[in-house]
């Protein structure tokens, strides 16, 4: 398993924050991996919500269809899965005053031969992450 966790407080208030980041097809303005991500439900979104996403990584495109398995007031959980990996993205919300504090946690679990290189990748999963966490703070101050 590889396992990236970021912190970092932006100048919105949770519920704003938390209103745009349950919308996980707003991941391609934010991260830097993605570069699709389209809902396939329609309706308010809610636990059982459900997204596909296309990503690059190190120059190959993957696909992955994420879930909403966890929406509280201050926290977000989402799990895609393809054949190859299980990946789960847990953000805890925390106010602080006006501005928000998010807790981006990222796991990524390897299904079958692919667990025997998930130790190389975890510094282009560090990259990934710090590139999520320059770009969320701006696109969060820009919207």
């Amino acid at each position: 398993m590889v396992a990236v966790r970021r912190s970092f407080t932006v100048d919105r208030p949770v519920e704003a924050v938390l209103g745009y980041l349950a919308d996980f097809g707003n991941t391609r303005e934010w991260d830097p991996g993605t570069e699709s991500c389209t809902r396939l439900d329609e309706g308010p979104i809610r636990v059982g919500s459900r997204w596909h996403n296309v990503s690059r990584f190190r120059g190959r495109t993957t696909e992955l269809s994420y879930r909403l398995v966890r929406h509280e007031p201050a926290r977000l959980t989402f799990v895609g899965e393809n054949r190859t990996v299980t990946a789960t993205d847990d953000i805890t919300l925390s106010a602080r005053g006006d501005r928000t504090e998010i807790v981006y946690d990222a796991r990524l679990r390897f299904k079958g031969v692919a667990r025997l290189v998930a130790p190389l990748l975890k510094g282009e999963f560090e990259r990934l992450a710090d590139g999520v966490e320059r770009t969320l703070p701006a696109v969060l101050g820009a919207s």
